[in-house]
């Protein structure tokens, strides 16, 4: 005796799966590779303004740019990261302009880059303190600006 068995047709409702769990960043690690990529492009920023004797605006929005998504990669939707995104462009940015000073007065001086950035290193943040223009701070705020945007719609 044979049975006729036709199984049941699939049904029209698939389940849908489950969402991906939220990424939940490290903090400590993208605080970490923030500073990081704010010294590394800093000083990318100094070497290039004194290779070419001449400050770019984009280049510090650049900085910016990099501190943030170094930051919010790792520290996924944290909403501390823009702001300590764009503090630390400005250290960054900071970075930059005193390597491109320690080369010029290096160049001018004969003091080795390292001593100035060392042992000098008081004396040479005196000389760019009293020689910092308004367009250098412009750029710490077009940078700060560009760290803290980039942050924060990454973030979300």
């Amino acid at each position: 005796m044979s049975q006729n068995f036709t199984p049941p047709a699939p049904d029209s409702y698939s389940p849908v799966a489950a969402p991906a769990p939220a990424r939940r960043g490290n903090f400590g690690l993208a605080v970490l590779a923030a500073v990081g990529t704010a010294l590394v492009a800093g000083a990318a920023y100094g070497g290039i303004m004194s290779a070419i004797s001449f400050q770019i605006g984009y280049l510090a929005a650049g900085v910016g740019f990099a501190v943030a998504l170094a930051a919010v990669r790792l520290g996924g939707r944290n909403p501390v990261l823009p702001v300590l995104s764009a503090v630390l462009t400005l250290a960054g940015v900071y970075v930059g302009y005193l390597l491109d000073m320690a080369l010029y007065v290096s160049e001018h001086e004969g003091i080795p880059v390292s001593e100035l950035l060392t042992t000098e290193l008081v004396k040479l943040n005196q000389f760019y303190i009293d020689n910092i223009d308004p367009i250098s701070i412009l750029f710490y705020a077009i940078g700060a600006y560009a760290a803290f945007q980039t942050a924060r719609r990454a973030g979300h």
